[in-house]
């Protein structure tokens, strides 16, 4: 199964954060799944860390690609088909960087691993906690 995985999801997975649910770690550790990683949420980690609200290594970009490679997780970039679907959703979602998650998941056909329960409220597959 293809699981793109939320921010907060893959940063609690690499760092081992006992908050990461059993239903998430079991996805994440099972070998024959494939995770993804959007580039949206790398980017909202870079801005995060710029304002001091992730504490993560410097580089953080050199950390994240370290961390992406040990933990067999490919990068989801944006594409045009991620847009036009993103372009379609309804406001539910206030956080921009979340909006292009389910975007993404939507015309991906996969399920997202995540703890925030707007993203429920859309109609796309949520691996919740």
């Amino acid at each position: 199964m293809k699981v793109l995985l939320d921010t907060h999801v893959f940063l609690w997975a690499i760092m081992d954060d006992p908050r990461l649910a059993a239903r998430h770690k079991k996805a994440y550790l099972d070998p024959r799944n494939e995770m993804y990683l959007s580039i949206a949420s790398v980017w909202e980690m870079l801005i995060k860390v710029g304002v001091g609200k992730i504490p993560l290594p410097s580089p953080a970009t050199r950390y994240l690609a370290n961390q992406l490679e040990r933990n067999r997780i490919s990068v989801l970039g944006v594409r045009m088909p991620h847009l036009i679907e993103l372009e379609g959703l309804p406001p539910i979602h206030r956080d921009p960087f979340d909006r292009m998650l389910v975007a993404q998941a939507r015309s991906e056909n996969m399920p997202i691993a995540s703890a925030d329960s707007a993203i429920s409220k859309y109609p796309v597959k949520v691996l919740s906690v």
